[in-house]
């Protein structure tokens, strides 16, 4: 079936997860023509959304393809990486790779697979692979393997998946030169997707309570058809230090719906009423004056 030659990295500090594909040798033929025109698929798991799921670009007529591509999953904080380690015994926690072949005519031809634990992983060292692809990949723990035209793809059990609503990555600064608070909406990932094609239009509502008045809220703009948008838009509240303490700030994200109400996908609040995380983001916001702290925080359904 051929060999797939990649990279792994988990970039700590910024939690994501970098996969470069470098290239395949010796690919099976799969058109008329003795070639075949190959393309990557990433999936992490758990999680059987669209917004887990990345794929490479296309290269046509070879059977030794040459991607030099970096494929990056973004929000995987140390405690998704040893949550998913936990669950490797039931083959989670792995990406997923398959090699296809695109045909233009007809469906897209599985040419092989492999799968990598990511507890083989230390933070902040890139892992080179190079590993022959198999036609299936047994496993007790994933549900019957669906033939895909000419070849074969597990279908994966999404089960208790914590990250349903998906993650959102916020930053706070308080600034002592504008007098105010600064939040940083910068992206969301694997999104609940609330819309029949598989994705949402998702844009972030805030909200500083108790009520400042029109002042209050803000939203950011609009993210067409995504699961994983990237706003990286920042607000201003002119509000006293010694004020933030008695305040909570709400944030939510919302599907955009044309003609009727907009859908609710998840949300949380920042405050010295919150817990976990959420409170100690806060509370390093409120510590150090003029430092912008970014945190990933979990959607709730709430």
């Amino acid at each position: 079936l051929g060999a797939l030659e990649f990279s792994l990295l988990y970039d700590q500090e910024n939690s994501s997860l970098h996969c470069t594909l470098i290239k395949a040798k010796g690919l099976k033929p799969m058109d008329s023509n003795g070639l075949a025109d190959p393309y990557v698929k990433l999936h992490l798991l758990p999680g059987a959304s669209k917004s887990n799921k990345l794929r490479t670009k296309t290269l046509r007529n070879t059977r030794n393809p040459v991607w030099n591509e970096t494929l990056v999953y973004h929000g995987i904080t140390d405690e998704d990486m040893q949550r998913k380690t936990l669950r490797q015994a039931g083959s989670w926690g792995v990406p997923w790779i398959s090699v296809c072949d695109e045909d233009k005519f007809g469906h897209n031809e599985f040419i092989g697979e492999t799968r990598v634990s990511l507890k083989k992983l230390k933070a902040n060292q890139k892992k080179n692979f190079n590993i022959c692809l198999e036609r299936v990949i047994p496993s007790s723990s994933l549900s019957p393997r669906v033939p895909i035209s000419g070849g074969f793809l597990l279908q994966v059990d999404r089960g208790g998946d914590v990250e349903e609503r998906g993650k959102i990555l916020v930053s706070l600064m308080y600034s002592t030169q504008q007098g105010g608070l600064i939040v940083g909406i910068v992206r969301c990932v694997h999104l609940a997707a609330m819309d029949a094609n598989g994705y949402s239009d998702p844009f972030v509502k805030l909200w500083l309570k108790p009520d400042m008045g029109k002042k209050a809220k803000h939203k950011t703009q609009i993210k067409k058809k995504t699961l994983n948008p990237e706003f990286n838009e920042e607000f201003f509240y002119d509000i006293k230090h010694s004020d933030l303490a008695k305040k909570s700030l709400d944030i939510s994200v919302w599907d955009y719906d044309i003609g009727k109400s907009n859908d609710y996908i998840g949300g949380c609040q920042l405050g010295i009423t919150a817990k976990g995380e959420r409170l100690k983001h806060w509370y390093e916001c409120l510590k150090n004056k003029d430092k912008k702290i970014e945190r990933w925080h979990t959607l709730q359904n709430e």
